[in-house]
């Protein structure tokens, strides 16, 4: 595999630096780790409550609920097991020390079952920004499965967020075990996220004349109010006026340029996104990558558009990873890197206006996948929503049916191109794949977007049968 310009010039970079430089239980588990895995780690505590079984065509699902491998788990088979396992992979869940198994999102609990998929969910054994952590502790609970219950005839695996950065991980880490997945909302462009955040920050202060990275311990008290003020961003709210001078309308732009591209209801989100974004660039002293953005990010290569009033590329500050090595590294790191090579058909789903994890993060995978020559294996679909994961069950339920049918069938289901700028850009974009009924129900974020004309490829949601 050839290395990114990108990939290559920070190689560079790094080589001149190198020179110069268990059992159902509604109470926590104890907080001390075992080295059989039946605990969990030392600091950790598991939070692992009963989980009613559901009732489908009469007969209770079987749940079965532990420790193993120390991380939390939950297991759920139904009376009338297909003989497939699908595996489900949550996202970021902060820096606590409560490690918390969850049932499937979206009504795809009740969907699974219904249908005859066992799913298993694991907690992970640690918090964080840890994707190594959730690959490992998600393929530790399929093969607990494969002993204590039966090897499945099939393992798929679906989640959201960082969740999908774990699933994207692990086609790669065991190529051919997982046969499909549906990664929802996921950072699949990996540490280019980190980029992101970084650029905003970078961007915003260059824009408002405030130099404040790393940010200072009052950077949100202090520095933040100024950039707002001097950008015209204090008064700026979702479906409200524009109060953005010339260099709030750059820094929109350019977000929108960094997050995607134009496309339906940006500015719109733009105004969700605004103040959270400046948060997410705070730096603390640990030394994980969520705590501390910077790890990993770079802007030294990034080349900003629009770049009037304000020649940013002059301007802005530019940063190199603290971490270069794990930056670098192809290995199974805290935040590793996805090349692209899916050994399975993926589905994936993601809002049109999510800046926790950009639309951006879709097309990023797409380009990887298809520099690999596996395009063959990858859909993707666009959801007229801004907030994270904002999905409906008709959206999530449509979009898991599609994908194991092509996993039974061969049969490629439709999906949206992510890369073609101009169909991004059209004014219906994402509403082939988005819930109407929703929308019109004024569900969320998706007032803020037009109505959608009916369509015909647009499933209503049907009940499990």
């Amino acid at each position: 595999m050839q290395p990114s310009p990108v990939r290559r010039r920070l190689l560079a970079v790094g080589v001149a630096l190198a020179l110069t430089l268990g059992l159902t239980g509604a109470a926590p588990a104890a907080a001390t780790g075992r080295d059989d895995g039946s605990g969990p780690l030392p600091g950790y505590t598991i939070v692992n409550p009963p989980l009613p079984p559901l009732v489908v065509g009469g007969a209770a699902t079987t749940v079965r609920q532990g420790v193993h491998a120390n991380a939390g788990y939950i297991i759920e088979i139904p009376a009338r097991w297909n003989g497939e396992l699908v595996m489900w992979a949550h996202g970021y869940r902060g820096q606590g020390t409560e490690l918390s198994p969850e049932p499937p999102g979206f009504d795809l609990r009740q969907r699974l079952v219904a249908q005859g998929y066992a799913w298993a969910s694991s907690s992970y054994d640690r918090n964080g920004y840890d994707v190594r952590s959730g690959v490992r502790s998600t393929r530790a609970l399929a093969d607990l499965f494969s002993r204590t219950v039966r090897r499945p005839h099939r393992v798929l695996a679906a989640g959201v967020s960082m969740g999908g950065h774990v699933i994207g991980r692990s086609l790669e880490q065991y190529p051919g075990y997982y046969a499909g997945a549906l990664p929802m909302c996921g950072v699949l462009g990996d540490q280019e996220l980190f980029d992101f955040f970084l650029d905003y920050n970078l961007v915003a202060q260059a824009l408002a004349g405030v130099r404040a990275y790393p940010t200072p311990p009052d950077y949100l008290t202090s520095a933040v109010p100024r950039i707002q003020v001097t950008l015209g961003l204090a008064g700026l709210s979702p479906g409200g006026p524009d109060t953005t001078n010339a260099l709030g309308k750059q820094l929109r732009a350019v977000t929108v340029a960094r997050s995607g591209g134009p496309r339906p209801g940006a500015d719109a989100a733009f105004a969700v996104w605004k103040d959270f974004l400046f948060g997410i660039a705070v730096s603390e002293t640990d030394g994980s990558p969520a705590r501390r953005p910077g790890q990993l990010a770079t802007n030294l290569f990034t080349r900003y558009a629009p770049n009037q009033p304000v020649n940013l590329d002059a301007t802005v500050q530019r940063v190199a990873p603290e971490n270069l090595r794990q930056r670098l590294s192809p290995a199974l790191t805290e935040v590793p890197r996805i090349a692209g090579r899916p050994t399975a058909p993926v589905l994936s789903l993601h809002g049109l206006g999510d800046l926790f994890v950009p639309f951006g993060m879709e097309q990023a995978y797409a380009r990887d996948v298809a520099r690999h020559g596996r395009s063959r294996l990858l859909v993707q679909r666009a959801v007229r929503t801004a907030q994270h994961c904002e999905f409906s069950p008709a959206e999530a339920g449509a979009a898991w049916d599609d994908l194991t049918r092509w996993v039974r069938t061969g049969k490629r289901p439709a999906g949206d191109p992510v890369t073609d700028a101009r169909a991004v850009a059209a004014p219906d974009f994402g509403c082939r794949f988005s819930d109407h009924a929703a929308r019109a129900a004024g569900a969320g974020t998706r007032p803020l977007y037009p109505a959608c004309p009916a369509q015909p490829s647009s499933r209503p949601y049907q009940p499990p049968r």
